[in-house]
């Protein structure tokens, strides 16, 4: 069973990610209710950084943590502090990003930050300014967020045209929650619901696209899609260690807190795999990619000459 999971009333629990949703809920609520205490600016990097951790959290819950019921996960996580996405609709997309072997396709990797040949051209001039701000670190930072939800949600929505109840549905129970939390927000802790977008939730959004800014590269070989990057202990516990994302990818099932070790362990066997992309830490990329696109737009070799509708 291991010093990290017991069974309780026939369920198996891992303590340590029970912990990280206690002290995530902790925060946020204590936060919610001290803002007119601690004043806006230090309210937005810390409730920015719960946020991010929520993020992970339902991470976690999506792949079979901190129980093996799914529906026990998704009530642990499943109130959108974070404001934009409906967690069934990240369950089921992302789950279908794992699909290594279309990893960064811009049709079928429902994460990939790349485009179809065709849809780069299809695009007018000011929209491929902003893909090309996009590309760089301070643009993934700053409007990221806002393209990826955009992007998201005119998906969803023609899907939900098309008659897809189960992405209504889920769309549906993500207002429910939008609601209790709004409420919260406005009036339990008299917050304007439009600052947290701006404090909370935003910022909190655009923490993740730190890691995911570098996750992952357009490479022929499999292996050499997903990177690892060294972290330290903020950004580690921020992304529940995903950040060693080729572990994870590789072992998807794997608890964040066991990720460290695995990767101590078979270190020599990731770095001798066919071009493993292996990052010292985020400063290298702050470093190199601030005010540089990392990535092309456009997919080097995949969909090349298809566009979307």
């Amino acid at each position: 069973m291991g010093p990290f999971r017991r069974v309780v009333f026939g369920i198996t629990v891992e303590w340590p990610t029970w912990l990280a949703l206690f002290c995530c809920y902790a925060a946020w609520v204590a936060l919610t209710l001290g803002y007119h205490v601690i004043g806006p600016w230090l309210f937005m990097p810390l409730a920015a950084y719960v946020v991010g951790l929520h993020s992970s959290l339902q991470h976690e819950a999506l792949h079979g943590h901190p129980t093996r019921n799914r529906r026990i996960n998704e009530a642990l996580v499943f109130l959108p502090i974070g404001l934009f996405y409906p967690y069934r609709r990240f369950r089921d997309t992302h789950l279908a990003h794992h699909r290594d072997e279309r990893l960064t396709d811009p049709y079928e990797d429902p994460e990939s930050w790349y485009l179809a040949e065709g849809d780069w051209f299809a695009m007018s001039g000011p929209v491929r300014l902003l893909r090309k701000f996009n590309a760089t670190l301070l643009g993934r930072l700053l409007i990221g967020p806002a393209i990826g939800f955009v992007g998201f949600v005119r998906h969803d929505f023609g899907l939900i045209r098309a008659g897809d109840k189960r992405v209504a549905k889920a769309w549906f129970l993500h207002l429910i929650g939008l609601a209790m939390v709004l409420g919260w927000v406005q009036a339990v802790a008299g917050i304007n619901p439009f600052a947290y977008l701006m404090l909370a939730a935003y910022p909190g959004a655009s923490l993740l696209m730190i890691r995911t800014y570098a996750e992952h590269r357009a490479v022929e070989e499999v292996d050499g899609r997903t990177a690892i990057i060294e972290s330290g202990p903020v950004f580690s516990l921020l992304f529940l260690n995903n950040n060693l994302h080729a572990v994870h990818h590789k072992r998807p099932r794997l608890p964040w807190y066991r990720l460290p070790r695995h990767f101590r362990e078979q270190r020599a066997l990731f770095a001798d795999q066919v071009g493993v992309d292996l990052v010292p830490g985020y400063g290298t990329i702050f470093r190199q990619y601030l005010l540089r696109a990392r990535e092309p737009i456009v997919h080097p070799f995949m969909q090349r000459k298809e566009s979307g509708d």
